[in-house]
This record gives C-alpha cells, structure tokens and sequence, in this order.
C-alpha cells in the first residue's frame, strides 16, 4: 500500500477587507463585542464586480497549489471540492474546477460536510491514492459566504463570524515509510443538524415557496446557528479528535509540532490550546484576519504556516475540524 503526501498549496482570499468597524455601517455592533466574542478583525468579503466565485476562487488557489507540487493540471487524476456555498445547487464546485483549469475529463467529487469539508475531503483523497487507483489528486475547499449572510442587526450573531476565500492542496502518491497521512478520523452526530444549519431553500422548502411567502420574518433561508449549543459540543468533539488521532497513532500530545483547528472562533483554540498544554508556536491561528471560512479555514491557515516556515520536514501535524451536522474529526500527517 502506497501513502500519501501533500506535495503542493495554495491559497487565495479577496482583496476586499471588511474590518469590524466597517459592519457597524448596516448593524448595530462593535469591534470590542466582535473580537471578544470570536477574536475575529476582520474578514474577506468577495466583491461582486471582480468576477471571484467560489469555483473561482477554488481555481486560483488550485493554480497555485498544482505548481508549488512540480505539476502540470494534466498530472492531476482526480478532483475533490468541498463547500457549503456552491455557485450553482447543482451542478458541483468539482466540475467547474475540471473546466476552469482545462483539465482532461477526470473524475469530480463535491463534500458538502462544511467546516469539517477539508478533513473529510483529504481522508477521501488518502484512501484513493493508498489503495493505488490515483497518483495525483486535486483537493480544494471554497467558500462565498457574503453572498447569503443577513447583513443586519437581527443576522449578526452569524454574519460577523464568516469571511470568503479559498484554499488547495495537492495529495501525491509516495513510498516513503512514515511519512505524510499516518490516519484521518471522521464522525458525525446529526441529531443537533438544525443547531447550525441553513434551512431553506431546500427541496422540502424551495424557492418559489419562500417568494411567495415573502415573509419579511421568514429567516430560514439565513445561516442559524445557536452559538453557545455549538461552543460547548465544539471544545469537546476537538478534544477527543485529536486524541483519537494520536492514540491511533501511538503518539502523546508533546509529540505535537503544529496544531491547525479549523478556524471557527479563536476562543475555541485557544481553549484547546489550554487544554493540551500547547505553545504559541504550536498552534497556527488566522481567524482574526479572515474569519470563519468554512471548508476553507484549515487549508488557509496550513498553507500560511508552511509558508510562514513554521512547518518542516519530519514535523507532527494535527489538523482538527468541528462543525455543522454536527461533524467532525482529525487528520495525523508527518510532514
């Protein structure tokens, strides 16, 4: 059996900042309330004259990434995309990347597993290339948030908290002992689904539904989310991911050198980083520069630690996501 390694990333956000005091413009906050709550100063939010999507965006990160592996788009076998806000219902983010980056005619699969996206996305891509049916795979997570959020006093316990952007990496087949994937984790617990969710539109809900309606009260079709139900299980459900992921492995939480949370709120982070004992240096955080960016947030903040020098060779890398579904988990990599 063949492992797997992260040969190449990327990333990319809009040039567009919008500070905390920017959104006092259209609700009633604060940068004091903002960063206290979530640690977050600022965000990117696309604008709409400069063309970005989140296939766009996927695209341009995807650039970047596929060169910084030493390849060509032709190398690449196969396509995962994950995100909660695609350009179209249907069809997917993956094939739009196959055609923005003329690509051969590969295979395209969409996660829609949202902040934990990137995680499932990249054990998908280890199981592929570990059991030897692709060599090369392209895995992308995107998000246009600004384009669904409630821009309001009533939406801001949520619209405060998400920002746009995107990031890539590139999963390549290696036959080097110890190194790369060493084992990724998933689960899921949907019972709390509707603690954090977008309810409408839906097939059971759909479109012309909501119009005709148009109930100004109506928010199902804005982000819920009940902020403090998810605060709790999130502290928890890292806690035992990353756990799980070093025991599987026969490691000790020391043996970390780089811990990278999906960047829900600096406050969960730095809770896990209490409770592990971790360095500053030992955990990468970007939230306050670009918010909450879903299946987007790890692969953001891993791409700015390597290129930040703060992952080398042989380096023990955690990366751990909890969110909507709920869903959650780990992935253990030696660098």
């Amino acid at each position: 059996m063949y492992n797997s390694r992260i040969t190449g990333l990327g990333y990319y956000v809009p040039e567009n900042v919008v500070t905390n005091n920017d959104l006092k413009e259209f609700m009633d906050t604060s940068d004091e309330w903002i960063q206290e709550r979530t640690g977050i100063k600022e965000r990117r939010w696309i604008d709409p004259k400069t063309g970005d999507t989140t296939a766009v965006m996927g695209a341009k990160a995807a650039k970047i990434a596929i060169e910084r592996a030493n390849l060509t788009k032709d190398d690449i076998d196969f396509i995962i995309f994950a995100t909660l806000s695609p350009d179209m219902y249907f069809p997917g983010g993956g094939v739009q990347i196959q055609d923005l980056l003329e690509m051969p005619t590969i295979g395209a699969l969409d996660v829609r597993n949202q902040c934990s996206g990137f995680i499932y996305s990249l054990s998908i891509a280890d199981q592929f290339i570990k059991t030897g049916m692709y060599k090369n795979i392209l895995v992308i997570g995107s998000e246009n948030h600004s384009g669904g959020l409630e821009k309001s006093t009533r939406g801001r316990g949520v619209t405060v908290i998400f920002g746009d952007g995107a990031g890539a990496a590139v999963l390549s087949r290696s036959e080097e002992e110890g190194k790369g994937i060493l084992s990724s984790h998933l689960h899921s617990e949907g019972k709390h689904a509707k603690e954090l969710a977008l309810i409408g539109p839906s097939t059971e809900r759909w479109v012309p539904e909501i119009m005709e309606a148009n109930d100004p009260e109506d928010t199902s079709y804005f982000p819920h989310m009940n902020g403090q139900f998810v605060f709790k299980h999130a502290v928890v459900r890292f806690s035992e991911a990353i756990v799980e992921g070093l025991q599987a492995n026969g490691l000790e939480k020391d043996d970390i050198d780089m811990l990278i949370p999906h960047q829900a709120n600096l406050r969960i982070a730095q809770f896990i980083q209490k409770k592990f004992g971790l360095a500053n240096d030992k955990v990468y955080n970007n939230i306050m520069r670009y918010g909450n960016t879903t299946a987007a947030s790890i692969i953001i903040a891993l791409t700015e630690a390597w290129e930040e020098g703060k992952i080398k060779d042989n380096d023990l890398v955690v990366l751990a996501a909890f969110g909507s579904g709920f869903t959650w988990g780990s992935v253990v990599i030696r660098w």
